[in-house]
């Protein structure tokens, strides 16, 4: 028998020019091999900034710092808040992705987009707003209820995504042996879901680890707001650090579970355009408890913040609106968070392909390195990167270049979990065969991987694009003289307890959010050919 070399292969298979061999890379692996160890030993300068002072301290006056009851506290308060969010988020996550694409929802185009909405505010508005309503929020319980309401999303749009590309195939060898609907979601659809489902929860405690604003409107102690109070309020350094070091290791912990839940199954399904479309399951009964669920958390998440940034501009009145002050804020914004996007992107690539193409133990040290630096707080990324420039080159300090460096490495996981997601569902004899077929390297990850990444690259801009222009802490310490983003306008207002002039910028930031969170949504489609 003949075997056409320009036929893919079924799934399980390779094609036969192709078989046991990996697709080569664009610029070869060792090319692919130094580009990733370079960004990785780029991403340690904040690790080896925290080791570099916490060396410097001495052991003694570093264990005094750090067995304390203080850094107990704070430990609690962190662990108590993960263990809680983090199973909150991926229960409303998954239950809301399952009832939009695998249930005949009424109205479920309407609710998908709804979920994915409260992404586009901010933490600490979204704090803003809570305390607005109800000025007695503080503690773990508002803090669990604020980062819930702020965080699902990033688990319920990779949940979503994987759902409606799951060949349907699976559920119904399930049903024919005999398996129901609920029993058939926890041993077979559920499963499919690991990898969106441990992405997402390693992004959702990623984001409790270096929140600073949404906590601190709360009185709610973390590493983050205690680092940060030791550097504002008393500029003790060492003591600062000592924190940071802590916090570095209850990451890393989070990192090695993340890596040991993924798993080393595949995902990818050759010729996915042709399977059959999956079948909604009828609510019946459920039908009106589950559009109530929705409609109680689409309100919670994203209504009641909206209403009162809106209270609050109506109640300042039109001299609130002064565009000389939010028209450079609001350009400035626009500007950093298009050009963090552009440059995490590309720098997520190497890492990725590594980590899905060529896995082993060198390629998840070298992730790992990334998701360790992006946890760090923003004050310890920005500290970082001031000791750095002023000492090695004084030239780059406070330049635009050094911030959206900083940018890039606070941020980078949220490029690399979609380009890793794509890459892993872009399957790897389509590249074999173009390869076989003599189409160079670079053309044929251009023409075939490049292209089926594409969405899931554009929806990790889309995230990094939402956490550069709600960022804090880093661009208050690296910004350029003169330079005024949304956040930090917003910040500097209601610190002042002027919630009336914080208001246009709050908006503001929602407004040009909004687009990019239903570009992250409709990339997140697009990935699953609908």
């Amino acid at each position: 028998m003949i075997t056409d070399p320009s036929a893919p292969a079924t799934s399980g298979s390779t094609t036969t020019a192709g078989r046991g061999k990996r697709p080569r890379p664009p610029f070869g692996v060792s090319a692919v091999v130094v580009l990733a160890v370079l960004i990785a030993l780029f991403s340690l300068v904040p690790l080896g900034y925290v080791a570099f002072m916490t060396a410097a301290t001495g052991w003694d006056t570093a264990a005094a710092l750090i067995f304390r009851p203080r850094v107990g506290e704070l430990l609690l308060n962190t662990v108590l808040l993960i263990s809680i969010t983090v199973p909150l988020c991926l229960v409303l996550g998954v239950g809301g992705a399952w009832l939009v694409e695998r249930t005949k929802l009424r109205g479920h185009k309407i609710w998908a987009v709804l979920l994915a909405a409260p992404l586009a505010i901010p933490a600490f508005v979204n704090s803003y707003a809570w305390v607005s309503a109800v000025p007695s929020l503080e503690g773990l319980s508002s803090g669990v209820l604020i980062a819930t309401l702020s965080y699902f999303p990033l688990v319920y749009i990779p949940a979503a995504a994987t759902l409606s590309r799951l060949d349907p195939a699976v559920e119904q060898s399930a049903a024919s042996l005999g398996l129901g609907a609920w029993r058939a979601f926890f041993r077979v659809v559920l499963p499919q879901l690991r990898i969106a489902m441990t992405g997402g929860a390693l992004l959702v405690s990623l984001h409790l680890l270096a929140e600073y604003g949404a906590f601190a409107m709360i009185r709610f102690d973390t590493f983050t707001t205690a680092i940060m109070v030791q550097y504002r309020s008393t500029f003790n350094g060492t003591a600062g650090n000592m924190l940071a070091s802590v916090l570095v290791f209850f990451c890393l912990i989070l990192l090695l579970l993340e890596v040991r839940s993924r798993g080393n199954a595949r995902y990818a399904r050759v010729g996915s355009g042709a399977q059959a479309r999956a079948l909604r399951l009828p609510l019946r009964t459920y039908q009106l408890p589950a559009q109530l669920a929705l409609l109680a958390l689409t309100a919670l998440a994203f209504g009641l913040p909206l209403l009162f940034v809106l209270r609050w501009i109506v109640a300042g009145g039109a001299d609130i609106w002064t565009a000389g002050e939010f028209m450079p804020a609001l350009l400035q914004t626009l500007g950093y968070g298009l050009a963090g996007a552009v440059a995490t992107t590309a720098v997520a690539f190497p890492m990725a392909y590594l980590a899905v193409r060529h896995a082993g133990w060198f390629s998840k040290a070298l992730e790992l390195s990334n998701y360790v630096t992006s946890s760090m707080p923003g004050i310890v990324v920005g500290l970082a990167f001031v000791t750095v420039s002023i000492r090695l080159i004084p030239d780059l300090y406070q330049t635009a270049g050094v911030l959206i460096a900083a940018y890039v490495l606070l941020f980078l996981p949220r490029a690399l979990v979609n380009i890793r997601a794509g890459l892993a569902q872009a399957p790897k004899e389509l590249d074999e065969a173009a390869q076989a077929l003599g189409s160079p390297p670079l053309l044929s990850f251009l023409r075939v991987t490049l292209r089926l990444t594409a969405p899931a690259a554009a929806g990790g801009a889309a995230l990094v694009f939402l956490a550069i222009a709600n960022e804090l802490t880093a661009t208050l310490l690296l910004s350029p003289n003169g330079t005024r983003t949304l956040a930090t306008e917003f910040w500097s207002k209601s610190s002042e307890i002027d919630y009336a002039g914080a208001a246009p910028y709050a908006l503001l930031m929602i407004v040009i959010s909004a687009p990019m969170t239903y570009l992250l949504f409709q990339q997140s489609k697009k990935v699953a050919g609908q």
